[in-house]
């Protein structure tokens, strides 16, 4: 007679976490949801594995995810084996036609392969795409501007326009997109390589995403670094915009995404931490969160 209170009692925790996610399943449902992936959770066999079964499970809940990559880490390491320098200014790798023919084939042939391999373990639902195709990300050539000098990297480019037609008929189709950061030149017949959070961000404001995510390395965005580990759980777009000149150079790109984002119709914008498995769930659907999330100014004393 107890064995079927004690079953009921056992599974009473799993029932209180979906009930706790069920107002923002109500809230995001049909809704887009552009995410960067990057940091140690492309990298980490068991963060990865977490990853798509996020994206999955965002997808079979009612939203509408797209994936958005870069390959840092992957790429310096193809640089090394054909003997090409990594060299970076500016915070952006210095991109040669030679070193620009290995970054296409690292970002569209590895790891946006071995991302839709992941999520398509779940069904068939990940399709690959890079900027170039159907003119999903058109650049010109970006010159940074060091010690007052514009400087020459390469083929990285400058984002000028955002064609959402071929993701949008992949979502319409129940497909989820994965995106790979490289753009078609504007201007000539090459391509360019473009920083893939500001990418995610264009493709956010540009699809009219409820939320932006950005996969990271830390926590969130601190308080006061290196003097604090406080993480700021909220911030407007002005604030954030106030605290730009001193951070560090890596959440520079990030933090400059989230604020185009939210400056440019995106509701939310988070940065996560990417090395704790099922991020995206816990700070989509808890009460808690667990990183940064921006808001635009209007919305700063509001419920996003």
């Amino acid at each position: 007679m107890n064995q079927p209170t004690a079953r009921k009692h056992t599974a009473l925790p799993k029932a209180r976490t979906l009930i706790e996610a069920l107002p923002w399943l109500t809230r995001h449902h049909g809704k887009t949801v552009v995410i960067k992936f990057g940091g140690n959770a492309m990298v980490d066999e068991e963060l990865k594995a977490a990853f798509a079964q996020d994206v999955v499970f965002l997808h079979h809940a009612g939203l509408k995810p797209v994936v958005v990559h870069g390959g840092g880490p992957q790429i310096s390491k193809a640089l090394d084996r054909h003997g090409i320098v990594s060299e970076f200014k500016a915070g952006l790798r210095v991109t040669t036609e030679d070193a620009m023919d290995v970054v296409r084939m690292v970002l569209a042939g590895q790891v946006q392969r071995e991302l839709v391999g992941l999520l398509n373990q779940h069904g068939p639902l990940a399709v690959g795409l890079t900027g170039e195709d159907a003119h999903t990300i058109t650049a010109t050539k970006h010159q940074p501007r060091i010690e007052g000098e514009l400087v020459d990297i390469g083929r990285v480019g400058e984002i000028t326009e955002i064609d959402t037609g071929a993701i949008e008929a992949l979502l319409a189709d129940g497909r989820i997109p994965v995106v790979s950061s490289i753009a078609r030149s504007q201007d000539d017949h090459h391509v360019y390589n473009v920083n893939a959070d500001t990418a995610a961000a264009a493709l956010a404001a540009a699809l009219d995403a409820e939320t932006l995510m950005v996969l990271t390395d830390v926590e969130g965005l601190y308080e006061d670094w290196p003097h604090s580990d406080e993480v700021i759980s909220r911030l407007t777009a002005t604030e954030l915009e106030k605290l730009l000149p001193d951070l560090a150079s890596g959440m520079v790109p990030k933090m400059e995404g989230c604020l185009y984002a939210v400056r440019n119709g995106v509701h939310t914008a988070r940065v996560i931490d990417g090395r704790v498995q099922h991020s995206i769930l816990l700070e989509i659907f808890t009460d808690e969160g667990i990183g940064t999330m921006v808001v635009p100014d209007a919305e700063g004393d509001g419920t996003a």
